[in-house]
């Protein structure tokens, strides 16, 4: 058995670095961009520690599917003096969802469960729920996972469900769980329904929840150091967990696993946990190449899409600036997207005695994971603020989209057509709508103008930005000034052009697409 984790540790790795090199984006001093925030970051996660009266806290930064950086600070165990490190393990509470969402979309691949399944087929316990109206859906799979199955949030009771045992879970779902909306039709975050779908997986499976997820999870990631038993933390390696009260750290006790383990109960390292947010980065952008799992890319995608719209919020921060945000909840999964990051994937934990939150951009390849032994430990602040000095850096470049061959085609095509106008060329690449739009006649004479503006003799120069496999733009350089050409093309097959644009460009401008706001 430890050969064949061995092994399988290794295949993960392997896979992992192999996607992460082929995604590698263009700026080859992406890393060493980056780097140069590292000693920034670390006086502020160092500073936010004592400001708030965090006992210990660990952190690090994830890129291109790897922990690149890691620092901790204070004790794991504050009466021993015994101080954080890197190997320190502590309870990450309610980000334990991703994890058993992860569980449930394996089972969903296998064909052995459906997301639109009644939750009652695998629990019965569940069938003799008094509904919400009379004309209220019975819950699904994909309402639980989503955190729209209608039940109340439960954050304070939820946090103190941990050590109940399987027949005490089942008792209470036999005695009824009241509705706070109908199934489906509002967002309220429910620790009790993870619980449900850590009943889902065990029923399905035919083994418990921990051990599912350790052989079909965590093991073939080489996340040996995370388990869902504090009792199985050596001693020197646990951190403990403490809450404030009159100016003192109060130790709390460390929960035993049981039925409610799936909605918070795993703990964890920062390497780790590096790991888990490098596994769910690798699933970015979409590409041809092995799919070594434990959890298909098309499906650890799935998880970072909105599944269920949560809300807009406009906040003015220390600054003074307005910050706006907008998203939902995917699948054990927050997604926001803000004025800075047209996509934001996260999940906080929130237990007596500990907070932690792990976050990451999909578009750009990079994350952080942070934890904390202080009750609920407020990093969403100080994380901001390090997602903004690694954008500062200038290392954030996107990692685009797999091209189709077509695209590249045409992109040469069209840009033989910048340089030079030829009308058989034109008509062989142009969609049916393309002269319909603007004519030909019209189309010739504006590029051959723009081009003389630029003192013609133009090339391509820089990258080519991938939007999408049918859509790019790029640059061409010309004898005195810059175009900027764009096309998309249509959904036939051959693919061609059905939408293009070359106006004017600045030396100075960039590509990249512009922020969503300002």
């Amino acid at each position: 058995m430890k050969m064949r984790s061995l092994l399988l540790a290794l295949c993960a790795a392997l896979a992992l670095a192999t996607a992460s090199h082929a995604q590698a984006p263009a700026d080859p001093q992406r890393l060493a961009k980056l780097s140069a925030a590292f000693p920034e970051i670390d006086r502020m996660m160092k500073g936010f520690a004592e400001r708030q009266n965090v006992p210990g806290i660990a952190y690090g930064v994830v890129v291109d599917g790897r922990v690149v950086h890691a620092g901790t600070a204070g004790h794991r165990d504050v009466a021993a003096r015994a101080p954080v490190d890197t190997a320190t393990v502590f309870r990450i509470a309610s980000m334990t969802k991703s994890f058993t969402a992860a569980a449930i979309l394996q089972l969903r691949d296998e064909g052995k469960l459906s997301l639109d399944d009644p939750a009652e087929r695998y629990v019965p316990e569940l069938a003799a729920l008094r509904p919400a109206a009379s004309d209220a859906p019975r819950i699904t799979i994909r309402h639980l996972l989503t955190h729209s199955a209608g039940f109340p949030e439960d954050n304070p009771w939820g946090d103190q469900q941990l050590a109940a045992t399987e027949a005490e879970m089942s008792r209470m779902m036999r005695e009824g769980i009241p509705f706070s909306t109908s199934p489906g039709t509002a967002y309220e975050y429910s620790n009790y329904g993870f619980a449900i779908l850590g009943r889902i997986v065990a029923n399905v499976s035919g083994m418990p929840y921990p051990r599912y997820l350790r052989e079909k999870v965590l093991r073939p990631l080489g996340m040996n150091a995370t388990t869902m038993e504090a009792a199985d933390i050596p001693a020197q390696r646990l951190a403990h967990g403490y809450r404030r009260q009159d100016g003192q750290w109060l130790e709390e006790k460390q929960l035993p696993d049981g039925a409610f383990g799936p909605m918070g109960g795993m703990l964890t390292s920062v390497s780790d946990l590096g790991r888990w947010v490098g596994f769910m980065l690798d699933a970015w952008p979409a590409r041809d190449g092995p799919d070594a799992g434990p959890l298909r890319r098309s499906s650890r995608r799935e998880m970072q899409q909105v599944a269920r719209f949560s809300g807009a919020s406009a906040v003015r921060d220390t600054s003074g600036r307005v910050i706006l945000s907008a998203g939902g909840y995917g699948y054990g999964l927050g997604v926001r997207q803000t004025c800075l990051f047209r996509t934001s994937v996260s999940h906080s934990g929130g237990l007596p005695g500990f907070g932690s939150l792990m976050r990451w951009l999909p578009e750009h390849g990079v994350g952080i994971v942070a934890m904390g032994n202080l009750t609920y430990t407020p990093w969403g602040g100080v994380f901001e603020q390090a997602l903004e000095m690694l954008s500062k850096s200038g290392g954030l470049t996107a990692r685009m989209p797999q091209p189709a061959p077509v695209l590249l085609e045409r992109r040469e095509e069209v840009s033989r057509l910048v340089a030079r106008w030829d009308d058989a060329l034109a008509d062989r690449v142009a969609a049916m709508n393309l002269y319909l739009d603007e004519s030909k006649e019209r189309r010739r004479a504006a590029i051959d103008r723009l081009r003389t503006a630029a003192g013609g003799e133009c090339r391509n120069e820089g990258p080519f930005v991938v939007e999408n496999a049918l859509r790019g733009r790029w640059r061409m350089r010309c004898a005195s000034g810059d175009l900027r050409v764009s096309i998309t093309l249509a959904p036939t097959i051959p693919a061609k052009v059905q939408f293009l644009e070359v106006r004017p460009m600045a030396r100075e401008e960039s590509l990249e697409a512009a922020p969503v706001c300002r």
